[in-house]
Protein backbone atom coordinates (compact mmCIF):
# COMPACT_ATOMS: atom_id res chain seq x y z
CA UNK A 1 0.00 0.00 0.00
CA UNK A 2 1.82 3.10 -1.23
CA UNK A 3 1.04 6.36 0.51
CA UNK A 4 1.79 9.48 -1.51
CA UNK A 5 3.29 12.30 0.51
CA UNK A 6 2.95 15.84 -0.78
CA UNK A 7 6.06 17.94 -0.88
CA UNK A 8 6.01 21.74 -0.85
CA UNK A 9 9.03 23.80 -1.83
CA UNK A 10 10.42 27.30 -2.09
CA UNK A 11 13.53 28.73 -3.73
CA UNK A 12 15.82 31.70 -3.27
CA UNK A 13 17.94 32.18 -6.36
CA UNK A 14 21.10 34.20 -6.99
CA UNK A 15 22.04 34.70 -3.34
CA UNK A 16 25.44 36.37 -2.84
CA UNK A 17 27.02 33.71 -0.66
CA UNK A 18 29.09 30.67 -1.53
CA UNK A 19 27.24 27.35 -1.60
CA UNK A 20 29.64 25.90 0.97
CA UNK A 21 28.71 28.57 3.53
CA UNK A 22 25.00 28.12 2.84
CA UNK A 23 25.28 24.33 3.28
CA UNK A 24 26.68 24.82 6.79
CA UNK A 25 23.40 26.43 7.86
CA UNK A 26 21.16 24.15 5.79
CA UNK A 27 22.65 21.06 7.43
CA UNK A 28 21.53 22.42 10.81
CA UNK A 29 17.84 22.29 9.84
CA UNK A 30 17.69 19.32 7.47
CA UNK A 31 15.35 16.59 8.78
CA UNK A 32 14.02 18.64 11.72
CA UNK A 33 10.47 19.75 12.35
CA UNK A 34 9.54 23.07 10.79
CA UNK A 35 9.00 24.88 14.09
CA UNK A 36 12.32 23.65 15.51
CA UNK A 37 14.10 24.58 12.26
CA UNK A 38 12.69 28.13 12.35
CA UNK A 39 13.86 28.53 15.96
CA UNK A 40 17.32 27.23 15.06
CA UNK A 41 17.60 29.68 12.16
CA UNK A 42 16.44 32.59 14.32
CA UNK A 43 19.41 32.08 16.65
CA UNK A 44 22.07 31.17 14.09
CA UNK A 45 24.70 33.87 13.65
CA UNK A 46 25.56 33.28 10.01
CA UNK A 47 24.79 35.97 7.43
CA UNK A 48 22.73 33.59 5.27
CA UNK A 49 20.50 32.39 8.15
CA UNK A 50 17.80 35.11 7.74
CA UNK A 51 17.55 34.29 4.03
CA UNK A 52 17.09 30.58 4.75
CA UNK A 53 14.55 31.50 7.45
CA UNK A 54 12.61 33.46 4.83
CA UNK A 55 12.76 30.57 2.33
CA UNK A 56 11.56 28.07 4.95
CA UNK A 57 8.70 30.38 5.93
CA UNK A 58 7.78 30.67 2.24
CA UNK A 59 7.75 26.87 1.87
CA UNK A 60 5.50 26.63 4.93
CA UNK A 61 3.14 29.25 3.47
CA UNK A 62 3.13 27.37 0.16
CA UNK A 63 2.13 24.21 2.02
CA UNK A 64 -0.74 25.99 3.79
CA UNK A 65 -1.99 27.66 0.63
CA UNK A 66 -1.81 24.61 -1.62
CA UNK A 67 -3.42 22.34 0.97
CA UNK A 68 -6.37 24.74 1.19
CA UNK A 69 -6.49 25.16 -2.60
CA UNK A 70 -6.46 21.43 -3.35
CA UNK A 71 -8.51 20.38 -0.33
CA UNK A 72 -5.73 18.31 1.24
CA UNK A 73 -5.80 17.34 4.90
CA UNK A 74 -2.46 18.77 6.03
CA UNK A 75 -1.25 18.97 9.61
CA UNK A 76 1.14 21.95 9.75
CA UNK A 77 2.53 20.85 13.12
CA UNK A 78 3.59 17.55 11.53
CA UNK A 79 5.74 19.07 8.75
CA UNK A 80 9.48 18.43 8.54
CA UNK A 81 12.26 19.90 6.41
CA UNK A 82 12.62 17.12 3.87
CA UNK A 83 15.34 18.58 1.66
CA UNK A 84 17.49 21.67 1.96
CA UNK A 85 19.94 22.17 -0.89
CA UNK A 86 22.39 24.91 -1.86
CA UNK A 87 23.20 24.64 -5.58
CA UNK A 88 25.86 26.57 -7.49
CA UNK A 89 24.68 29.64 -9.33
CA UNK A 90 26.59 31.60 -11.94
CA UNK A 91 29.95 33.03 -10.93
CA UNK A 92 30.87 36.68 -11.22
CA UNK A 93 34.42 37.25 -12.45
CA UNK A 94 36.16 40.08 -10.63
CA UNK A 95 39.63 41.61 -10.67
CA UNK A 96 41.67 42.51 -7.60
CA UNK A 97 44.57 44.93 -7.96
CA UNK A 98 47.95 43.35 -7.35
CA UNK A 99 51.44 44.77 -6.83
CA UNK A 100 53.43 46.29 -9.69
CA UNK A 101 50.40 47.12 -11.83
CA UNK A 102 49.19 43.56 -12.17
CA UNK A 103 45.68 42.20 -11.54
CA UNK A 104 44.51 38.95 -9.97
CA UNK A 105 41.22 37.41 -10.99
CA UNK A 106 38.79 35.94 -8.48
CA UNK A 107 35.24 34.66 -8.61
CA UNK A 108 32.26 35.76 -6.55
CA UNK A 109 30.07 32.71 -6.10
CA UNK A 110 26.25 32.77 -6.17
CA UNK A 111 23.89 30.20 -4.70
CA UNK A 112 20.43 28.86 -5.45
CA UNK A 113 18.80 27.71 -2.20
CA UNK A 114 15.96 25.16 -2.40
CA UNK A 115 14.00 24.08 0.69
CA UNK A 116 11.14 21.58 0.63
CA UNK A 117 8.86 20.50 3.46
CA UNK A 118 6.69 17.40 3.70
CA UNK A 119 4.55 15.64 6.26
CA UNK A 120 6.34 13.28 8.61
CA UNK A 121 6.23 9.76 7.16
CA UNK A 122 3.79 7.40 8.87
CA UNK A 123 1.88 10.16 10.61
CA UNK A 124 -1.38 8.21 10.38
CA UNK A 125 0.30 5.15 11.89
CA UNK A 126 1.31 7.13 14.95
CA UNK A 127 -2.34 7.85 15.74
CA UNK A 128 -3.39 4.24 15.26
CA UNK A 129 -0.54 3.07 17.46
CA UNK A 130 -1.82 5.24 20.29
CA UNK A 131 -5.33 3.85 19.81
CA UNK A 132 -3.99 0.30 19.73
CA UNK A 133 -2.00 0.95 22.89
CA UNK A 134 -5.14 2.21 24.65
CA UNK A 135 -7.11 -0.84 23.54
CA UNK A 136 -4.33 -3.14 24.72
CA UNK A 137 -4.15 -1.32 28.05
CA UNK A 138 -7.89 -1.76 28.57
CA UNK A 139 -7.76 -5.46 27.77
CA UNK A 140 -4.52 -6.23 29.56
CA UNK A 141 -5.77 -6.24 33.23
CA UNK A 142 -8.28 -8.97 32.45
CA UNK A 143 -5.70 -10.92 30.49
CA UNK A 144 -3.16 -10.55 33.28
CA UNK A 145 -5.63 -11.86 35.84
CA UNK A 146 -6.49 -14.80 33.60
CA UNK A 147 -2.81 -15.54 32.99
CA UNK A 148 -2.07 -15.42 36.73
CA UNK A 149 -4.92 -17.82 37.48
CA UNK A 150 -3.76 -20.31 34.85
CA UNK A 151 -0.13 -20.07 35.94
CA UNK A 152 -1.10 -20.72 39.57
CA UNK A 153 -3.18 -23.71 38.52
CA UNK A 154 -0.30 -25.16 36.52
CA UNK A 155 2.11 -24.63 39.43
CA UNK A 156 -0.26 -26.44 41.80
CA UNK A 157 -0.69 -29.37 39.42
CA UNK A 158 3.08 -29.60 38.95
CA UNK A 159 3.65 -29.66 42.70
CA UNK A 160 1.03 -32.34 43.24
CA UNK A 161 2.48 -34.46 40.41
CA UNK A 162 6.02 -34.13 41.73
CA UNK A 163 4.94 -34.88 45.33
CA UNK A 164 3.11 -38.04 44.25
Amino acid sequence: MAVETKEFRAEARFQRVSPQKARLVLNLVKGKGVQQALETLAFTKKRIAPVIHKVLTSALDNAKYLSDERGLDLDVDNLIVKTAVANDGPRMKRIRPAPMGRAFRYQRRLTHIVVSVAERAGSEQLVTRVDDALKAARKSPAKKAANKATSKATKITRKTKSAA
